[in-house]
């Protein structure tokens, strides 16, 4: 009987404020009794057991309780846009009513308030599943740090000034939908090239490409891997047959079979992510890495891979080509930011646009010097391997891409 005690206590405390805030048609969904407040007045109970110690521990757990259910008072006003005014007294009251009802209990076990607290926490979760409309508990203080803490800006989805300004898709088959059959066509995957927050920041890269033609927008990867999205953008169907087994045609081998050229370009190791596996079942013709297993060979800088592709361009030779390349020099780890221990998020950003800003230049040059040549240009995902605090700076899964002449 005596645990009634503590849960009535604990509901005066809760649901008097609420009772003398309520108005007429509102509908605030609201616990029974204050957990933190039922917790703190089992813990009063038990500090009373202690001879030498309660006059300290009593003081501390009755300011912590009147904290408590200021915090929840806080809540309820907040929903409402009230100013505290006069129902600042009422942590005061409830809590010293509160204490007077506990001050004759007898104190239970710390054993037992513990299996008392965990049996309450359940009973609360199990019928907060069943019946949500009307929790057994309240909990102020998570309330309070939940209302007050900052808000993350939401990265999952583009806002609509950005949908009104660019085309954006769900849609990965962008190069299937811009490969103009008549011409030799260029694919660009941008490694960690992905949609920033900053709207400037997106205008200024996309100034690099100011006098060729070219259609701009946005889509949205499944997956943050630039394996994955080397295939993905090259899917040109996928069909199941009467087993349920799935056969993904891949647009090179269609280009192929029409009599096109097709050659991949990577200047990086031929085994990373096992390259050397899956890119000639893609559907390539040729493939030029800038190593090749342990060889040593430092990796072809995007400089370098840009002069191997304009040096393809150039073969005097009407066969029609697709040719893809992805970038190399904003992968990251950025070479120079290697140590996890010592990556300072400034200079990251710093050098990440420079370094992204000197690849899109190279892009822009090579399609002003090939008109005749479409260029599909797009990020294979966002920097999810860079530093925390510069990842955020990014829109989750999406990526940008840029069709030139």
């Amino acid at each position: 009987m005596k645990l009634l005690y503590p849960l009535i206590a604990s509901a005066l405390i809760t649901i008097v404020p609420f009772l003398l805030t309520f108005e007429k048609g509102q509908d605030i969904v609201r616990g029974l009794f204050g957990f933190e407040e039922f917790c703190l007045l089992m813990l009063f109970v038990l500090a009373k057991s202690f001879r030498r110690l309660r006059w300290v521990l009593l003081p501390v757990i009755g300011a912590a309780m009147v904290v408590v259910a200021w915090l929840d008072l806080q809540n309820l006003l907040a929903i409402k846009g009230w100013s505290t005014g006069w129902y600042g007294v009422l942590p005061f009251v409830t809590c010293g009513l509160a204490v007077a009802m506990m001050w004759k209990v007898k104190p239970f076990s710390a054993s037992a308030i513990s299996f008392i607290l965990f049996v309450a926490l359940m009973a609360h979760l199990f019928a907060y599943n069943h019946y949500a409309a009307q929790p057994l508990a309240q909990f102020p203080v998570v309330d309070y740090a939940s209302r007050t803490a900052p808000k993350p800006i939401a990265r999952d989805s583009l806002p609509e000034s950005f949908k009104a300004k660019y085309f954006t898709t769900d849609s990965a088959t962008i190069t299937r939908g811009f490969v103009d059959s008549t011409k030799t066509n260029v694919l660009v995957l941008v490694e960690s090239w992905g949609i920033p927050l900053d709207t400037n920041r997106f205008a200024k890269q996309l100034r690099i490409f100011e006098g060729i033609s070219m259609q701009v927008g946005a889509h949205h990867r499944m997956y943050s891997r630039t394996r994955t999205a080397e295939r993905e953008d090259l899917i040109y169907s996928v069909t199941r047959d009467s087993t349920g087994r799935r056969d993904t045609v891949f647009l090179p081998q269609v280009l192929r079979a029409q009599g096109v050229k097709t050659q991949f370009i990577y200047g990086g190791d031929s085994l990373v992510q096992m390259r050397n596996k899956y890119i000639r079942n893609v559907g390539f013709d040729e493939v030029f890495y800038g190593a090749s297993g342990s060889s040593g060979a430092e990796p072809r800088a995007d400089h370098e891979s840009v002069a191997l592709l304009d040096s393809l361009l150039n073969v005097q030779d009407p066969t029609l080509r697709f040719i893809a390349w992805t970038t190399l020099d904003t992968k990251f780890p950025l070479q120079g930011f290697k140590d996890p221990y010592r990556i300072d998020a400034a200079a990251v950003d710093s050098a990440y646009t420079e370094r992204l800003a000197g690849t899109l230049q190279l892009i822009a040059n090579l399609a002003k010097k090939h008109p005749n040549v479409r260029f599909i240009v797009q990020g294979d995902h966002n920097p999810i391997l860079s530093p925390l605090k510069f990842q955020e700076k990014f829109y989750k899964r999406w990526v940008p891409f840029v069709v030139l002449n």
